[in-house]
């Protein structure tokens, strides 16, 4: 340890040559007598009994004990979590075996807690920025709470108003909203009645899925939404057939113009309403099985039209069961901020497993969580200020986002700041690497960086994609909390894998969930076997009671992903392939369908070049392209603005933004920086992008080329950029 601080203290005196040696001394001291008293308390309480009775010494110790372990001995497994080699768990509380059950169990333990809070909005004005365009700022006030009793009634009724109006159990209802109380209201409605539940993350989602509907694949009987823009309206109102009735969210006005007649429209409040009626509360409700259909789940779209996965009430229960497992003292006293789409297994596995513990969720959006987002109004606070969350669920594009700025914020600073920071951050990590906490760090250097998150974050769930070993790093040591990395996919609720959260190793996503179990299937083509040394590989298979109960009216792609093994075990083909490691850790590694073989015979992983590239602060992000019938990579890049216009600036290049983007030179500039940063992640050589174009315009859902997760949309991207495509390999 000592020679690691002499090496940044070194740096230190390098950068400032004309500092006092004295003051250098001093410098020294400090730190040395700062270690001595931080380490002697943390080693004698690191030796303090653990909930189970045992004695593992500091987190570092716990971090190496085994996490999982093969059943039958074998290399390819399956591996369980050792707390379940004899039996996976299915839930949470004896007798509750149904997600209405859930919400009920809550509401009686905890009635008068809060449950669900909502921001005041106090006022909306335009902003003009300095570029000429404007944006729509917000001042909001204080959360708004409804407890759990108050929220289990505002269920009750607006379930029992939707069965008045003519909604039956096993008939599908839709959901199309931004996470928001009302969705988690209607969801819970949903559960209670039986009506099986769709939910759509976006527009453009929701678009590809109308296709399905009208072509009768799907029926609907009713639409949840709260967005009624002229597509939206479009697309439910032609695309859907035998639809009779439409639910707004908000109150607006219940007519719109030139919609059919037999179609009614309403408003929640007023359902509710007609549901809180005597004679419509007194009738009796048919209960949902465990086996039922709870939701109906469609995938992000990532490798091409949304795929409906039915997804049964024990198959939540199972999955979130898994999940809190993974959560150390989860309790009533935490609060948990929503703002990822509640259409994503993420974010409703996530805060179903809250519900069933008693915590309080404060509702968000992507564009008001922090102080600097876009909507909020210069000066006022944005929600992570306000409500101070313990707990946070985020996928790695929006934490990758937050290390850089962080980092360009340190970049700004002058050299004795700059040289502090770093000495603190590479001294709290090599702390964290032994199970030690860094309270005066996180006092005096960190303090300012953890308020971006409200200042009481604890636990930061990472799911949705691979997580940078560089942004985990930074989000362990600056936000002075662990990141528990997961690994799971909606055919599966979501569950899989969870780090534990004293695993500050990166690149790994933890063991298996004692939900579920995990094996290893050999891949020939991509080289890859159950054999292999010094770790077995193959592609991930997940078996359990969360694996769902396939697609939605798709029986091809349902033989072709799920199976039931011979004792009765239901199996899901993940197509990623994986790694287990001494301790039964999962090691995410490739995915099949991002494998393409050159026309030399390397095989190229499109996805680990994307992962290496995208700590590049030159890169807002970035999608590696390659051809079977050639022998190189190329890429398609969008340029971070602000590092983008200092390397033209400092090569002289003048132009607008456009301009500087469609600029041969500048292309020429950016791939030799991709190019180092390639090198210095290790990348071989037919891995590097031989050429680039860059994008003017970001990658955002709105647009189509990434999934609301941030996912890449390959097959969009393709056809968006195909004219660069024959460009860069036409050698034009």
């Amino acid at each position: 340890m000592f020679l690691h601080l002499s090496s940044c203290l070194l740096s230190l005196s390098l950068c400032l040559p004309d500092l006092n040696p004295m003051l250098l001394l001093l410098f020294h001291l400090m730190v040395s007598i700062y270690t001595i008293i931080t380490f002697l308390p943390s080693y004698l309480l690191s030796w303090v009994s653990q909930p189970d009775g045992g004695f593992y010494g500091s987190e570092e110790e716990r971090a190496k004990r085994v996490k999982a372990r093969s059943v039958e001995g074998c290399p390819e497994g399956p591996y369980r979590a050792v707390s379940a080699t004899k039996r996976l768990v299915t839930s949470l509380h004896p007798g509750v075996d149904t997600l209405d059950k859930v919400f009920e169990y809550a509401a009686t333990r905890f009635p008068h807690r809060d449950c669900l809070g909502t921001r005041e909005v106090i006022s909306e004005e335009d902003e003009q920025q300095s570029n000429g365009k404007v944006f729509k700022k917000v001042v909001l006030g204080e959360y708004r709470w409804l407890s759990y009793q108050e929220t289990l009634t505002a269920a009750t009724q607006l379930g029992s108003g939707l069965a008045s109006l003519g909604q039956r159990p096993k008939t599908n209802i839709a959901i199309f909203c931004e996470t928001r109380a009302e969705w988690i209201i209607a969801a819970q409605a949903c559960f209670m009645y039986n009506f099986p539940r769709n939910g759509y993350f976006s527009k453009t989602n929701l678009l590809l899925v109308m296709c399905q509907y009208k072509h009768n694949t799907c029926m609907l009987f009713m639409f949840v939404l709260s967005f009624v823009d002229v597509c939206v309206r479009q697309a439910i109102l032609i695309e859907v057939p035998r639809l009779q009735h439409i639910i707004v969210v908000e109150n607006t006005p219940t007519t719109w113009p030139s919609y059919p007649r037999g179609i009614g429209i309403h408003n929640m409040t007023a359902v509710q309403k007609l549901g809180a009626r005597p004679e419509n509360a007194a009738r009796e409700r048919k209960q949902p099985l465990p086996s039922d259909i709870a939701v109906i789940m469609y995938t992000s779209g990532s490798t091409g039209i949304p795929k409906g996965v039915m997804i049964s009430h024990s198959n939540i229960l199972a999955g979130i069961t898994g999940m809190a497992q993974r959560i150390p003292n989860l309790c009533e006293e935490d609060t948990y901020i929503g703002y990822l789409p509640l259409a994503h297994v993420l974010e409703l596995s996530a805060e179903l497993v809250c519900v069933s513990h008693g915590c309080r969720i404060g509702y968000s959006s992507p564009q008001t969580l922090a102080d600097q987002s876009t909507k909020i109004k210069r000066g006022s606070k944005g929600d992570t200020s306000v409500l101070q969350p313990t707990l946070m669920a985020a996928v790695p594009e929006i934490m990758d986002r937050i290390y850089k700025n962080v980092m360009n914020k340190v970049e700004e600073m002058n050299c004795v700041q700059r040289t502090l920071f770093i000495l603190a951050y590479n001294y709290k990590l090599e702390q964290l690497a032994k199970g030690y906490s860094t309270p005066l760090c996180d006092r005096l250097v960190f303090r300012k960086v953890r308020s971006l998150l409200g200042g009481r974050t604890r636990v930061l769930l990472s799911g949705g994609a691979p997580l940078s070993a560089a942004t985990q790093r930074f989000m362990n040591v600056c936000f002075c909390c662990p990141v528990g990395q997961g690994y799971g996919l909606t055919e599966t609720c979501g569950a899989g894998t969870i780090s534990e959260l004293w695993d500050y190793s990166t690149g790994r996503v933890g063991g298996p969930l004692v939900c579920c179990e995990i094996k290893l299937k050999d891949w020939v083509e991509g080289g890859y076997r159950s054999t292999d040394k010094p770790h077995p590989r193959g592609e991930i298979l997940i078996g359990g009671p969360n694996i769902t109960m396939g697609y939605y009216k798709k029986e091809a792609k349902n033989q072709e992903d799920f199976f039931v093994d011979e004792n009765g075990q239901r199996w899901f083909c993940t197509g990623d392939i994986g790694e287990f490691q001494e301790d039964g850790c999962l090691k995410i590694i490739d995915r099949k369908k991002d494998l393409v073989k050159l026309q030399a015979g390397e095989y190229v992983s499109l996805g680990k070049v994307e992962a290496m590239l995208k700590n590049c602060p030159l890169i807002d992000n970035i999608c590696a392209y390659a051809n079977s019938d050639e022998i190189y990579v190329i890429g398609f890049v969008v340029p971070n603005q602000k590092h983008l216009l200092a390397l033209a600036d400092q090569y002289g290049i003048r132009g607008s933004w456009e301009e500087l983007c469609n600029s041969k030179a500048m292309e020429e500039l950016v791939l030799k920086v991709i190019t180092e940063a390639a090198l210095t992640a290790q990348l071989e050589r037919f891995e590097i992008p031989r050429k680039i174009c860059l994008s003017p315009e970001p990658w955002t859902p709105e647009t189509g080329l990434v999934t609301d997760a941030f996912k890449l949309k390959r097959k969009e991207l393709k056809t968006r950029y195909q004219d660069d495509i024959e460009r860069m390999y036409g050698g034009k």
